[in-house]
C-alpha cells in the first residue's frame, strides 16, 4: 500500500501514512481515490454549501456521537474537560463531521503572550475562552473545501450557543495542531491567528508533565478588539453577558483634578480613627470602579480590585505593604457601602459620571424598585440617564405624596444641563416643565406627545415643516432657510 499523498485545500501536500490524515484536533479521512468531485459515500453532491447546517447535538445522539468520534478520530475520545459544546454537522440529514469545543488551555505561554495576560488575570477571564478540542470528518465524505466551510459557521453558531449554555460569552477560540501530522491548512483558510509552539508539556491529575510532542497553537478572535477585552483590567470577572463596561473606563478621569477622587472627598467618613487600615476614599473609588465595569455584589466587586496590576493598584491609591499595593478585603467593601451615606455617594458619582459625558443628551425616566413592595408602599424612583450608555448620573426617590413632575425639577436642579437635550415620557410634556427646561437650565428638550393630550396632539399633526426651526427644512439642495 505504501504512503499516500494527501492534498490540502490551498494545494499544499504532505506524505501520511494511509488511510488517515490527521491534525492535532482534527481528523480527515481520505483514500487513494480521492478527487475533487464533491461526494457524499460514492454520491455526487455538487450543491452541497447551500444544505449543509452546524447545530447541537440532541440529548438521544449524544452516544452515537461518542462512538462515532471514539472509532474514528486518533485521539480517540474520552470526555470534553469543563464547559463543553458538542456539535453535529449535516448536509440534508446527513452526518458529515463532528466537533467538540471544551475548556481552554490553562496556562500557554504563547497565546496568554499574545492576549497580553498577566497571572491574577488568566483565571478570571478563561471563562471566556473555548478549546476547539475535537474536529472529525466523517469516513465516506469526500468534499473540497468542506473543513473551513465548516469552520466559518461553526465558529458563528458557537459564538451564539454558549451564552445560553454556561451563561457567558465568548471573545476566542484555540486549538493545538500536531505540526508531525498536519499543516494547520484549514485553520489559516479559515482565519485562524498562528501563534506558535507550545512547548510540549501536558496536564494529568493536577501535574504537569513533558510528553515531548510541542504543538502548534491557533487562534479566532469572535469579537472586534477580543485580546484588549481579555486583557484589561477594568473588565470585571463576570459570568453572564453584562461582563464588559458601560463605558471606556480608561477615558474616565479617576485621581487627577475634578477627577473621582476629588469628588469622593465631599463623602462623610462615619469610621472611627483608631483601627482604620484602608483609606475610605480608595475603598469609594475602587468600589465605583468595579461597579462601572459591571460588579453588582461585594464578592464581585472585591475580585475586580484584587485582579487589578499593581501599577492601577498604585494609582487607585491602595495601602503600601511588602511586596506591592493591597486591596480592600470583601468584609471591608461591605462595611463601607453598608455605611456610607447613599445620598452624598450618589451625588459625587453622579455628578462626575455628567461631567464625563458632557454635551450628552439626558433621559429622564421614572421606576418601581421590584420587590420594595411587600407590606409597604413600593419605592419608585426618578432618575437621569445618559443616553447611549444608560448610566445613571442622578436619581430621586417619588414620596408617597407626589409625583415624577415635581420631582423632575429636583432631580435636575444640581445638574449643568446648559445646551444639552433633555428627553422624558408624555407624562412630563408639561409647559411648566418645558419653560423651566429652556429659561432656567438652558437645556433643549424632546418630550413625548400621547393621546391623552388630544389638543395638543392634533396641533402637532396640522404643523407645516415651514413652521419648524430653519435646521429642519430646506428650500433646496446645499441652501438654507434664515
Amino acid at each position: 500500500q505504501g504512503n499516500v499523498k494527501v492534498r490540502t485545500e490551498l494545494g499544499r501536500s504532505r506524505v501520511a501514512d494511509p488511510p488517515l490524515a490527521f491534525s492535532q484536533q482534527m481528523c480527515y479521512t481520505w483514500d487513494m481515490h480521492h478527487t475533487d468531485v464533491p461526494t457524499l459515500h460514492g454520491q455526487a453532491v455538487p450543491d452541497w454549501r447551500p444544505r449543509l447546517r452546524v447545530r447541537l447535538v440532541r440529548p438521544g445522539e449524544w452516544d452515537r456521537w461518542k462512538q462515532l468520534m471514539a472509532a474514528h478520530h486518533y485521539l480517540g475520545f474520552k470526555t470534553l474537560v469543563g464547559p463543553s459544546a458538542r456539535y453535529v454537522v449535516t448536509v440534508d440529514d446527513t452526518w458529515v463531521a463532528l466537533l467538540g469545543w471544551a475548556a481552554p488551555a490553562l496556562r500557554c505561554q504563547p497565546r496568554d503572550r499574545w492576549i497580553g495576560w498577566v497571572p491574577p488575570l488568566i483565571d478570571r477571564r478563561l471563562r471566556f475562552v473555548a478549546n476547539n478540542s475535537r474536529f472529525l470528518i466523517l469516513p465516506g465524505v469526500r468534499i473540497p473545501n468542506l473543513a473551513s466551510a465548516i469552520l466559518a459557521m461553526a465558529l458563528h453558531q458557537l459564538a451564539d450557543d454558549w451564552p445560553r449554555l454556561h451563561g457567558n460569552p465568548l471573545l476566542l477560540v484555540e486549538t493545538f495542531v500536531d505540526p508531525a501530522r498536519f499543516l494547520g491548512t484549514i485553520y489559516r483558510a479559515a482565519g485562524w491567528i498562528p501563534l506558535g509552539r507550545t512547548r510540549g508539556f501536558g496536564r494529568r491529575a493536577g501535574h504537569y508533565y513533558a510528553h515531548g510532542h510541542p504543538k502548534e497553537i491557533w487562534v479566532h478572535p469572535l469579537v472586534p478588539q477580543a485580546q484588549k477585552q481579555l486583557a484589561d483590567p477594568f473588565v470585571g470577572p463576570k459570568s453572564g453577558g453584562d461582563c464588559m463596561p458601560a463605558c471606556d473606563l480608561h477615558a474616565l478621569n479617576w485621581t487627577g483634578p475634578g477627577g473621582l477622587r476629588e469628588r469622593l472627598g465631599s463623602v462623610t467618613d462615619p469610621r472611627h480613627r483608631r483601627g482604620v487600615r484602608h483609606d475610605w476614599i480608595t475603598t469609594l473609588l475602587l468600589a465605583a470602579a468595579a461597579i462601572l465595569s459591571g460588579q453588582k455584589g461585594y464578592v464581585g466587586i472585591y475580585e475586580w480590585a484584587q485582579d487589578l496590576p499593581p501599577e492601577l493598584r498604585r494609582r487607585f491609591g491602595c495601602r503600601r505593604v511588602e511586596g506591592g499595593f493591597q486591596a480592600p478585603s470583601e468584609p471591608t467593601f461591605r462595611r463601607t457601602l453598608q455605611s456610607v451615606n447613599a445620598d452624598e455617594f450618589d451625588a459625587a458619582l453622579g455628578s462626575w459620571i455628567a461631567d464625563q459625558a458632557a454635551g450628552g443628551a439626558v433621559a429622564v425616566d421614572g421606576k418601581t424598585l421590584r420587590g420594595s413592595g411587600h407590606g409597604q408602599t413600593a419605592v419608585h424612583l426618578l432618575a437621569a440617564l445618559l443616553h447611549g450608555s444608560g448610566l445613571v448620573v442622578a436619581q430621586k426617590d417619588v414620596g408617597e405624596k407626589t409625583n415624577e413632575i415635581p420631582t423632575l425639577r429636583k432631580l435636575l436642579d444640581p445638574m449643568d444641563l446648559h445646551g444639552r437635550v433633555v428627553t422624558a415620557d408624555a407624562l412630563h410634556t408639561q409647559l411648566n416643565t418645558a419653560r423651566y427646561l429652556v429659561e432656567q437650565k438652558g437645556a433643549n428638550y424632546v418630550l413625548e406627545v400621547k393621546g391623552n393630550q388630544p389638543t395638543l396632539q392634533e396641533d402637532i399633526q396640522a404643523l407645516d415643516p415651514e413652521d419648524f426651526s430653519p435646521s429642519a427644512h430646506h428650500s433646496r439642495p446645499g441652501t438654507r432657510e434664515d
